[in-house]
């Protein structure tokens, strides 16, 4: 008996997790978090991590155990700059990022990791760029003096709340010092999600 009800429990979660990646699913929240930047080193100065901040939208569509999970969410980065003379600078920057992800989850009942990669569009926002017109070059496909990265990450979901750890490796350079000089900006995010709904 005892045996019969493990195999009938096993067959269940099986069942579940088949259902779980195969059934094609949407989902939708909200984000938010923080984030450590750091500029690449060079030779002619040295950076140390400041905390920023993001907030935004997530989607995520998946099935046959894969997902698609893009995003749309305003960053503020922040970082302090050494240079070789002996001064020190801040510099911050707001942007509208754009993640298009894919990757795999795997759990039931309510429980589950995911792993993810994929690009990132970083539009940058200031004086004469609002969001407004950052939505448009999105629209557009117009990448100009914007920059790119690309995430690796993972996530835990708990019911209804997502956390979720991820670095962005910068693949292009970001203007800085009144666009005088430029360099790549990694980050590492964490945030917190709440899915509002999900078909």
């Amino acid at each position: 008996m005892k045996k019969h009800l493990a195999l009938s429990v096993i067959c269940l979660l099986a069942i579940k997790l088949a259902s779980a990646q195969i059934i094609p699913s949407f989902e939708f929240g909200l984000k938010g978090g923080m984030n450590l930047s750091k500029f690449s080193h060079t030779a002619t100065f040295a950076t140390g991590n400041r905390a920023g901040y993001l907030g935004g939208v997530w989607a995520r569509v998946g099935g046959l155990g894969f997902n698609f999970q893009p995003e749309l969410y305003i960053t503020g980065k922040n970082v302090t700059i050494n240079n070789n003379n002996g001064t020190v600078n801040k510099a911050s920057f707001t942007s509208l990022d754009v993640p298009l992800l894919l990757g795999s989850k795997i759990g039931a009942f309510g429980v589950g990791g995911r792993f993810y990669t994929g690009p990132l569009f970083s539009l940058a926002l200031y004086k004469d760029q609002n969001l407004g017109a950052a939505l448009g070059n999105v629209a557009r496909l117009n990448y100009k003096d914007q920059s790119m990265a690309w995430t690796f990450g993972a996530g835990l979901d708990i019911k209804k709340i997502s956390v979720d750890l991820r670095y962005e490796y910068g693949l292009s350079k970001q203007p800085y010092n009144n666009g005088q000089d430029e360099t790549r900006v990694n980050i590492f995010n964490l945030t917190l999600g709440y899915r509002l709904f999900s078909l």
